[in-house]
């Protein structure tokens, strides 16, 4: 897979496209709620660009399995996707846009479950007191 500048908005928006199609496709709705959140924006990114970032995603996916698509990302590849994001603030903006999606089609699938766990885990902060 490509990779991208750590903290860049390309590799945030990577880690979005993971969670639309961590359940093995990617519905209206789920892409809906990324227009309602204005996700490209936010993550700066101009439209166009998010859905070039969400395209080649799913075109490196298809390469890695052959051209069979099944939407699932192995560990290690999730994990060295997760690691170009290392800014707390663009993490915490990744995590809220991917549940927002995750959940607009009503489901969560277990490639869903296993995406957010994932993202919990890695970027897991100490509680401030």
């Amino acid at each position: 897979m490509q990779t991208y500048r750590t903290n860049s908005p390309q590799a945030a928006a990577r880690l979005v496209a993971m969670a639309l199609v961590s359940d093995g496709q990617y519905a209206l709705s789920e892409l809906q709620a990324l227009a309602r959140l204005d996700a490209a924006q936010r993550l700066g990114l101009s439209a166009e660009a998010f859905q070039a970032v969400i395209d080649r995603f799913c075109q490196e996916l298809l390469q890695a399995s052959g051209g069979v698509w099944t939407g699932m990302v192995d560990d290690a590849t999730r994990a060295r996707l997760m690691a170009e994001v290392t800014d707390p603030t663009l993490q915490d903006l990744i995590v809220q846009q991917c549940e927002a999606l995750m959940l607009a089609d009503g489901h969560l699938a277990s490639g869903e479950i296993a995406l957010i766990d994932a993202l919990s885990a890695r970027w897991r902060r100490p509680v401030r007191l």
